[in-house]
């Protein structure tokens, strides 16, 4: 891939970015150091460096969002209120697999402790 000025930008606000973030963020910091930048090349700049394994996305209230850091993203969906909580696991060791796990993401699914209190 060559080193373009745009390119050069966004790796450079990519690199600053310490937590989840969507194309959009991405965008409109880069946006801001080149108004030539176009929601199209970060689009296609994102998804090269997933593939590349430079940052690794995961699904998040159906939208794709992105981490450079992040091992993991993980919801908790109340069946009743539909409340989406964000939750850490930290490893799933539990997972017996030869693989090497790079990332995860888990979505469960349950009944929330304030529904569960009005016994919902």
């Amino acid at each position: 891939m060559r080193m373009t000025k745009q390119k050069k930008i966004l790796q450079q606000e990519l690199e600053k970015l310490t937590s989840f973030f969507d194309t959009e963020e991405l965008y409109h910091k880069a946006a801001k150091l080149d108004s030539t930048i176009g929601i199209a090349t970060v689009y296609r700049f994102l998804k090269n460096c997933a593939e590349k394994g430079d940052v690794h996305s995961y699904l998040c209230k159906r939208k794709t969002i992105y981490s450079t850091n992040k091992k993991n993203h993980c919801h908790f969906t109340c069946e009743n209120c539909g409340d989406v909580k964000h939750i850490n696991i930290k490893n799933i060791d539990f997972v017996q697999l030869k693989e090497k796990i790079c990332h995860f993401q888990v979505d469960m699914t349950g009944i929330c402790d304030k529904c569960a209190r009005k016994g919902v």
